[in-house]
């Protein structure tokens, strides 16, 4: 599982020119997900969105969660986060996780986020066309892949 991070002061995303899913200050997490992403992969990522300290404290210092700040999370599925390049100039995404895989591990990383949040969260629609748009504040990007935990 392979997550891009960015800390955002807002983001929203529209599916057919219609807003479903925004939030404000938190985080805007574009989420990618592989052929052998287990229930571990969710809570491990889910458990290190929650707790990263990428907010600023009270000096100005990146040392607080997203849930310190009351922050909210945004989930957008991202299969183009496995694109291999290495060959050609068309990127392979034989790495990313078949819908009949990816929707049922996207629907628990919502349950999993919900849990550990402690309030629901915002999200985007699998496999939709959608238009993202975000308010990066920093900026501030992070990459994180569950593969890479050890």
């Amino acid at each position: 599982m392979k997550v891009v991070i960015q800390r955002v002061s807002e983001a929203s995303v529209k599916v057919d020119g219609a807003i479903v899913g925004a939030i404000q200050a938190g985080l805007l997490v574009l989420l990618g997900i592989h052929n052998e992403d287990t229930l571990e992969d969710i809570q491990w990522i889910s458990n290190k969105l929650v707790q990263l300290r990428i907010f600023e404290d009270a000096d100005g210092v990146m040392n607080q969660s997203v849930q310190e700040i009351g922050g909210s999370i945004l989930l957008i599925s991202q299969f183009t986060l496995y694109a291999a390049t290495k060959k050609g100039n068309r990127p392979s995404y034989i790495a990313a996780a078949k819908p009949e895989i990816a929707i049922p591990i996207y629907e628990q990383m919502i349950v999993q986020l919900t849990k550990d949040l402690g309030k629901p969260i915002a999200t985007g629609q699998f496999g939709a066309d959608m238009k993202v748009a975000l308010l990066n504040d920093g900026p501030v990007t992070i990459i994180i892949d569950s593969k890479n935990k050890e």
